[in-house]
Parts: structure tokens; C-alpha cells; sequence
């Protein structure tokens, strides 16, 4: 699973296929994963949306954010979290401000109801340089969330 204000699906950025925005392109095409769903995304172009067709990738935008409270998985998850996930409102400490996001609120309560087990996760994107404390405060406190519910199955 994959929080994200962007999908991170583009082929190549920049000249660069190892971009930044670009892991889940690779990591699709190699088949490392199964199922990939990518929540809270807010700028979706022409090109991610044929890749997320391309690769069967499930998208939940904003817009439609009461499909996040519907998902199930049957297998261990992976969760993958971009702090530009989060509205700029409650984590400014990001690299790419993207209005509109999820509340700190909304992910915690989503961590705590996944039912399979969490077998790994990631937090990426904290800018130092434009945080005011804040986001690290939740970093740290997401990443709590995880180990817990990693501990727990």
C-alpha cells in the first residue's frame, strides 16, 4: 500500500527512470509486488492514469477518499507512506505541498483497523529544511503506529 500525494508511476522524470517519481513504475514492472493501492493521490496526469491502467494499479484520490474506509487485503502488507500524503496544513515539512490531503487522524485510524498483518513500512519525502517541527513529530508518530501494529500480528 502506497500513501502518496502522487502515484510515483511515471516511466521516466526528467531523463531519469530511477527518479523519485518513479518506484512504482520499477517496482511493477519487475512484479515485486502483487497488488499495489495508492491512497490520498491529488495530482493524477494523462500518462500515471495508462500507467496505473498498465500495471493494475488501484488509485483512491482524494475525491474519493470514502473508498479508503472499504479496502481489505488478504495478504501481508506493505505500506510505503510519502509524508505529502498528509495535508500541508498538518505536515508542512515536505518537498512538494499538495492542498487538500489526509488528516494525521485519518491515517491513524486507518493503521489501526488493517487486519492483515503489516510486515514493513516506510515513511519518505520529510523535508527538514521546510518543517517547523511539526511533520517529524508525526513521522515519528506514524512510524509508532507501524511498529505497533507490526508487533501485533
Amino acid at each position: 500500500m502506497h500513501f502518496d500525494a502522487h502515484p510515483d508511476l511515471y516511466e521516466e522524470y526528467l531523463g531519469d527512470p530511477y527518479s523519485h517519481a518513479c518506484p512504482f513504475a520499477r517496482i511493477m514492472e519487475n512484479k515485486l509486488c502483487n497488488r499495489l493501492v495508492s491512497v490520498g493521490i491529488r495530482t493524477l496526469n494523462k500518462h500515471q492514469k495508462e500507467q496505473a491502467k498498465r500495471f493494475g494499479v488501484e488509485i483512491i484520490c482524494m475525491n474519493e477518499i470514502k473508498k479508503m474506509k472499504k479496502l481489505k487485503f488478504k495478504r501481508p502488507l506493505y505500506i510505503s507512506f510519502d509524508m505529502d500524503a498528509i495535508d500541508p496544513a498538518f505536515a508542512p515539512g515536505v518537498s512538494h505541498h499538495e492542498a487538500g490531503g489526509l488528516t494525521s487522524r485519518e491515517v491513524i485510524n486507518f493503521i489501526n483497523k488493517i487486519e492483515v498483518p503489516v510486515i514493513g513500512a516506510d515513511i519518505v519525502e520529510l523535508n527538514p529544511k521546510r518543517d517547523n517541527g511539526i511533520t517529524a513529530a508525526l513521522s515519528v508518530k506514524l512510524m509508532k503506529e507501524f511498529i505497533a501494529k507490526m508487533a501485533t500480528h
